[in-house]
């Protein structure tokens, strides 16, 4: 998974941070979907790389508990991990005990559940 999300990381547009993000999203079925973050100089319309990768699943008809992992690797030195708008995604979509994996560029990695990065999520059941 490392080789994959750094060779990833050379299609992230960054022009802005210089800060590459890749994911990898795996599917239950075994099947991938990845992700860059894009980013633009109206700073609010970039997308983030797990955002991307999640969408583009839905986009290829899968849904809610169909996602088993994903994997995150930011260009820095540090191991960082999501988002909070992508934390919000990510709640929508992936059980709470599935996995999160989060690298720096050396391939350092911190694991981490769904329900440990989202302790207390804004969820459906909020809008009643």
């Amino acid at each position: 998974m490392v080789e994959k999300l750094r060779k990833l990381l050379e299609s992230s547009y960054s022009p802005y941070s210089h800060f590459k993000v890749a994911c990898v999203v795996t599917m239950k079925d075994g099947k991938e979907f990845y992700g860059v973050n894009v980013e633009n100089a109206s700073y609010g319309a970039a997308i983030c790389a797990e955002r991307n990768a999640i969408t583009s699943a839905i986009t290829h008809g899968y849904g809610p508990y169909d996602f088993e992992s994903l994997d995150i690797m930011v260009s820095g030195d540090q191991v960082s991990t999501c988002c909070f708008m992508c934390r919000q995604v990510i709640v929508e979509f992936f059980e709470e005990d599935k996995i999160i994996t989060c690298y720096n560029k050396e391939g350092a990695c911190k694991k981490f559940t769904v329900k440990e990065l989202c302790p207390e999520p804004f969820s459906k059941g909020d809008l009643k």
